[in-house]
């Protein structure tokens, strides 16, 4: 009798995919900061004109551009609106920035899911897919904390990244369905 030997299955190393995607978050970030902050900079100058005559602390610029960054996931920041409601902003659906910022985030998970699987090796699309959307894991890490961290307080008034959208868009959504896109494009170029 025969026997047929199978390769044994193994599951996809989540590390090297995670980070992955701290790596692309850090570097979409740091593409749009490099890009924009100029604008972002002479756009916050009114803004914190009014914020210092009234005795508060100006806008940083790498905070609103963090703003941005998120709002290349589709994701808005909340601001103060008259009668203590809200007010969702998304600046480049506005027209307030390039529309071209909406391919940072994207084009860099895609890039991670695709180094992703060829870390891995797989030829099979499904694997591949698999292999991509362990970008998640670092990537989300990476969104929960920019969600704390680009927020900015002037007296009882805040403004931030949407909290839920943040991380359910911008840290789940977009690195799993970018990062397995990635995942199975190194899957099938191989």
């Amino acid at each position: 009798m025969q026997s047929v030997e199978t390769a044994p299955t193994t599951r996809p190393a989540t590390l090297p995919a995670a980070i992955g995607g701290i790596t692309a978050y850090v570097v979409g970030y740091a593409v749009t900061y490099l890009w924009q902050s100029d604008a972002v900079g002479a756009a916050l100058q009114s803004y914190n004109a009014v914020l210092a005559l009234l005795g508060g602390d100006p806008i940083p610029t790498w905070t609103a551009v963090g703003w941005l960054f998120y709002n290349a996931h589709a994701v808005a920041f909340s601001t103060p609106a008259v009668g203590g409601s809200r007010l969702s902003r998304n600046l480049i659906i506005d027209g307030n920035a390039p529309l071209v910022l909406l391919l940072v985030p994207a084009g860099l998970l895609v890039v991670a899911g695709f180094i992703a699987g060829r870390h891995d090796g797989t030829p099979r699309a499904d694997r591949g897919l698999r292999v991509g959307v362990r970008v998640t894991a670092g990537y989300a890490v990476a969104a929960v904390l920019g969600v704390a961290l680009f927020r900015f307080t002037a007296g009882t008034a805040t403004v931030h990244v949407e909290y839920a959208l943040g991380v359910l868009v911008a840290g789940i959504g977009y690195p799993a369905v970018f990062g397995a896109a990635g995942g199975a494009l190194a899957a099938v170029t191989r």
